[in-house]
């Protein structure tokens, strides 16, 4: 049973809850809902806060992840369940070569490790799990777990 595993893990999706809450408003007052989809904000928001951008979805009894992670090698990405439904997501990218700031007009690459908690729409186990990377793209597939709403008791 998953909820013995994890006793407390409704704790951590409501606080994520009043997180996503707190900063659907911040963007609210700050005018940036009325940009449209795709727009500025979507793109360079992630960005700005050292994240990545990933789909998630659900694909029969698998919740499947996909991370855009441009610039990173396979050896740079590691992957963990936090909880049933929080993957975690972390890797670094690396500049080529030891180079200064000297001589860029524009520099708009990002360097150093980044990390994304990645909300699941289902609880997952790591048994059966696979990933795959390939040009520069992730892609994980957890397997759904089956939550047993207890048995039935036979009236006499």
């Amino acid at each position: 049973m998953a909820w013995r595993r994890y006793p407390f893990g409704y704790v951590a999706r409501d606080f994520d809850d009043v997180v996503n809450e707190a900063e659907r408003r911040i963007q609210e007052m700050a005018g940036m809902r009325f940009l449209p989809p795709g727009g500025i904000a979507d793109r360079f928001l992630p960005a700005i806060r050292g994240e990545f951008r990933v789909d998630v979805r659900e694909h029969g009894d698998e919740v499947l992840v996909v991370a855009d992670l441009p610039g990173v090698e396979k050896d740079d990405v590691q992957l963990g369940l936090v909880n049933p439904r929080t993957l975690e997501i972390r890797c670094e990218r690396k500049t080529g070569n030891d180079e200064k700031d000297e001589g860029y007009f524009v520099r708009e690459r990002q360097y150093g490790s980044m990390t994304r908690t990645v909300a699941l729409p289902d609880d997952v186990t790591e048994e059966g799990a696979s990933a795959s990377f390939k040009n520069g793209v992730l892609e994980v597939r957890l397997k759904k777990v089956s939550i047993d709403r207890g048995t039935r008791i036979r009236i006499d």
